[in-house]
């Protein structure tokens, strides 16, 4: 790769290193609350080595390299420096890649799926490596990908047909889309659910082998999920004359490690739900059943106002270039009740909020129900990054009957680095946006996740060959005027029908629909600013315009996170943003405007009217909303992926090229947490919390000492 092109996959130099503050809110709980968050908090970082495999290939050599160094010496890194013979500056740059290393759980960004590669030279590494018989063994595992870039389509995250990096189809570089996406159809149609599987090809294609996470290694004696048969011989369509078998067994070492923790965690729930759940996910990882798994999901919904929050499993499939397979993630928060009362008072508003959103009861779902919606402090959060906001579980059927929860994540809100950077905002509008920013989020995240999330029915005949919708008079398309034809088949969902591109599809919407509620001035008194009258010029019109001033930022500076060359996104948050700010852009009537002086935009800054949010932008906003949703709700696929895609093109002269290297030039290092570590004392059955510095030695500590 040429040198031009490498730079921008080098590892941030300093990286962004804050600390998940949580000391205050954890020594409120109670003792057998503590317990129960420390068991939950090691079931999740039990699947480190998971979320590594789940990255590439040499993510697990290098963990255990940056670990195995900073044992030797018990974190001293100047004996180290010493005994390698490197410089100052060399030792730097590898402890900022191992940071990242540790604050990404891999090797390739959480937010961007692209490859990131160390500053110091290769030989330099090399010399550390030296320094201990462990580390030099891990550092030969693997097998110098650290600072591989020869094949540049290695360098992102994608279907491995297209030549890029995944490891959800092992020793399979040969898998094809459709192959992948047939083998999805068939265990649709047999009530498989993909979430934590991965997929191997196997015998020139002859097999294809569908590996289970599991800890028992073989189908349990009851029968998996779909019964005790593992091996499947295909008559019919694309995979006629195929073998299908099931492997149970997948990181089953990590697996029985979760499932010991999660046993101890279920002994100590404070009520019989919170032991139902823990039973549910103890049984869904020991033989590998993601129908216990949604029963735990179940039992998770009902547990109301929980001092401690949890969620723990395969959840979110962004990583997969399928959609369809979760990346390892677990969780465990203690609930911060002052700021929930704002977002429960946002939960009894939302029955009256949604009938707002431009369309009507038929695309709705017949009632909506509520869900718990928390505002929680992290103590721990395992997987390749940490969302500010969730809304799960991602099982339509669940969401669409049953419910579903909201959580803001607090502390990661408010988590800031010193002399944090705000490029592109202009400077009239600098201090009223550091001011409102974490504000304004605040209101967006609450919307976004409980209104956006929560909000829509999916049109659908179900197995039986009933319909959700009267089918002799199906319900009026607002776009076109005309009953709709379209709908969800039997055994369908939302991912299934709109594949890869319903991830980014999905937070859009979500995104628009906060965008559009936030007019809405009884929201912003909710949340403590104004009165609930319309005020453009008050503290709530303050938030409101941050709140769109925010987007169109995020929009623009998504563009890191495209790639040019293989005109692919990085990640689904950014393609949903972007094509946001394109929707302020071709709002017409001078409503967004990037500015910057003649062809030079090197002084680009965002300028929106503030006096024209409640018409032009909030109409435009609407509009865009309404095509995405009927387009959902009617599993239009191929009406909707051709509209999302438009809307989140890149040009290649203008954005792709001109405006995205200034978008690059001003890149900001992304956050990277230093999270504390909980102990227990066997004999007094207290729990205590250690905590680190937010320091690059500190956040290596905080791994090293997980791994004790």
């Amino acid at each position: 790769m040429h040198a031009d092109e490498l730079k921008h996959y080098l590892a941030d130099s300093p990286p962004s290193i804050v600390r998940l503050e949580i000391e205050k809110h954890f020594e409120a709980l109670s003792d057998q609350q503590k317990r129960y968050a420390h068991f939950i908090s090691q079931a999740s970082f039990a699947g480190t080595r998971i979320v590594l495999r789940q990255i590439s290939p040499e993510s697990e050599a290098i963990y255990d390299f940056i670990v195995a160094l900073h044992k030797s010496t018990g974190g001293d890194w100047k004996a180290l420096q010493s005994k390698a013979g490197i410089s100052d500056e060399e030792l730097q740059l590898f402890l900022e890649y191992s940071a990242q290393f540790l604050g990404n759980n891999g090797n390739y960004k959480s937010f961007g799926d692209s490859k990131f590669i160390p500053r110091c030279s290769e030989v330099s590494v090399a010399a550390l490596a030296s320094t201990s018989p462990e580390a030099k063994k891990f550092f030969a595992a693997t097998n110098g990908d650290i600072f591989s870039s020869d094949k540049p389509g290695l360098m992102h995250l994608g279907y491995p047909e297209e030549g890029h990096m995944t490891t959800y189809y092992p020793e399979s570089s040969d898998i094809t889309k459709d192959e992948i996406d047939a083998v999805a159809a068939w265990m649709g149609d047999k009530g498989l659910l993909p979430e934590n599987t991965r997929l191997a090809k196997r015998n020139c294609g002859k097999v294809f082998e569908i590996w289970i996470a599991s800890a028992d290694t073989s189908v349990p004696k009851e029968g998996g999920d779909i019964g005790k048969e593992i091996e499947f011989q295909v008559s019919d369509g694309p995979l006629a004359g195929k073998t299908i078998k099931l492997v149970y067994g997948d990181h089953s070492k990590e697996m029985s490690a979760i499932t010991h923790s999660i046993k101890k965690a279920a002994e100590n729930g404070s009520n019989q739900t919170q032991r139902d759940m823990y039973n549910a996910y103890a049984k869904s990882f020991k033989d590998g059943s993601l129908l216990s798994f949604k029963d735990s999901q179940r039992f998770w919904i009902r547990d109301k106002g929980p001092a401690v929050e949890s969620n723990i499993g395969f959840i979110e499939t962004y990583r997969d270039p399928a959609g369809i397979r979760g990346e390892w993630e677990g969780f465990a928060a203690v609930v911060n009740q002052e700021r929930t009362r704002a977002f429960g008072a946002l939960v009894d508003a939302a029955p009256s909020l949604i009938p707002l959103l431009p369309w009507d009861k038929s695309f709705e779902k017949d009632k909506f129900l509520a869900p718990d919606f928390t505002s929680l402090e992290v103590m721990t959060f395992a997987g390749s990054g940490i969302p500010a906001g969730i809304n799960i579980p991602n099982y339509d059927d669940i969401r669409q009957s049953e419910g579903f929860k909201n959580v803001s994540l607090g502390n990661v809100l408010s988590a800031k680095a010193p002399n944090e950077k705000v490029p592109f905002i202009a400077d009239k509008d600098l201090d009223l946006y550091k001011k409102y920013r974490d504000a304004s989020f605040e209101v967006q995240v609450g919307l976004h996740e409980l209104t956006g999330h929560g909000c829509g029915k999916l049109l659908q005949k179900t197995s039986k060959g009933e319909y959700n919708f009267d089918k002799e008079n199906p319900p009026v398309s607002p776009l076109t005027g005309k009953p709709v034809t379209t709908w969800y088949k039997p055994g369908q969902t939302w991912g299934s029908v709109f594949g890869s591109i319903a991830g980014a599809y999905e937070e859009c919407r979500a995104e628009l629909v906060a965008m559009f509620l936030s007019c809405e001035f009884p929201v912003l008194k909710i949340f403590g600013f104004g009165d609930g009258s319309v005020d453009m010029d008050g503290e709530a019109g303050d938030i409101l315009y941050t709140s769109y001033l925010s987007m169109a930022r995020a929009g623009l500076v998504s563009l890191e996170m495209f790639d040019p060359k293989s005109r692919k996104w990085g990640q689904p948050h950014s393609q949903a943003r972007f094509s946001i700010l394109q929707c302020f852009l071709q709002a017409g009537d001078d409503f967004c405007k990037l500015e910057y002086s003649g062809d030079d935009v090197r002084d680009l800054k965002i300028q929106i009217d503030r006096s024209k949010i409640l018409t032009t932008g909030r109409k435009a906003v609407g509009d865009y909303l309404q095509k995405l949703h009927i387009y959902k709700a009617t599993a239009d696929v191929e009406t909707g992926i051709k509209f999302f895609n438009e809307m989140s093109g890149v040009d290649a002269d203008y954005w792709g090229k001109k405006v995205r290297d200034e978008v690059v030039r001003n890149k900001q290092p992304r956050k990277v947490f230093v999270q504390a570590n909980s102990y227990l004392d066997e004999a007094t059955g207290k729990v205590t919390i250690k905590h680190y510095d937010a320091t690059l030695e500190g956040m290596i500590q905080s791994w090293a000492e997980r791994e004790t």
